[in-house]
């Protein structure tokens, strides 16, 4: 199962595991978010799973995204929001998109901004909602099916997670962030330290200028460390 170590504050689908963390793709709608308390948290819960590992978003890259989000503080309160709060600013944000997209149902890049709005503040079955539909119009869009398979993630769904990674990669089979989520899921997920390894052992042969390369390193030499675990035990929090 997919875990977080933000221990009681996070709020990822009302689960009571630890989740990796994913790094936010940068939307694709000009809207600005209304409150900082989003950004602060994926900051914040970037910072402490580092160590853990984390996902990616389709097509943002950790770096940029880290670069982004620092500076944004949790306004008010010094804590996080609560999952009330976090679904009424998503319908906040989410609400003009919709009003344009009563006009327009078919719209693949509205149905994907909404998808994000939903994604960026951890409704996941709301996202994974729209990012079925916008995937209904353009079906081999990457970008969309792995962050529409990290979600199935953080509802605790592996197999599905792995699912759409691998229809993913039958359309962009080189994408290192798939790749890289990919590797995430089949360690943390159902303990298969090879098909892990073999994931990641693909992107840094396929994209030797990846940013995060030395990340990708050490996962594989912590998942060697595991490779006496059957697939489908378990996984347990990684070390630190």
């Amino acid at each position: 199962m997919p875990y977080c170590f933000l221990n009681n504050e996070f709020l990822r689908a009302q689960k009571g595991m630890e989740m990796s963390k994913p790094v936010r793709e940068q939307s694709t709608s000009n809207n600005d978010w209304s409150s900082a308390q989003a950004y602060a948290l994926a900051v914040i819960c970037l910072l402490v799973g580092v160590g853990a590992g984390w996902l990616v978003r389709g097509s943002q890259s950790p770096v940029a995204t880290v670069q982004a989000q620092t500076g944004s503080a949790t306004p008010g309160s010094g804590g996080p929001p609560s999952s009330e709060q976090m679904k009424h600013m998503a319908d906040k944000q989410a609400a003009p998109l919709l009003a344009r997209l009563q006009a327009d149902p078919n719209n693949f890049e509205l149905l994907s901004q909404i998808g994000d709005v939903y994604y960026d503040t951890q409704i996941f079955p709301t996202a994974i909602d729209y990012y079925q539909q916008a995937l209904k119009l353009q079906p081999n869009n990457a970008n969309v099916r792995t962050d529409m398979a990290t979600a199935y993630w953080y509802l605790g769904d592996a197999d599905s997670a792995i699912n759409e990674f691998q229809k993913a990669l039958t359309f962009e089979p080189n994408k290192a962030n798939t790749l890289f989520n990919l590797g995430i899921v089949e360690w943390q997920g159902k303990m298969d330290v090879t098909d892990a390894v073999n994931a990641w052992e693909k992107l840094l042969k396929t994209n030797p200028n990846y940013e995060n390369k030395q990340k990708v390193t050490e996962l594989i030499a912590q998942a060697k460390k595991h490779s006496s675990i059957k697939p489908g035990s378990q996984a347990k929090a990684l070390p630190e």
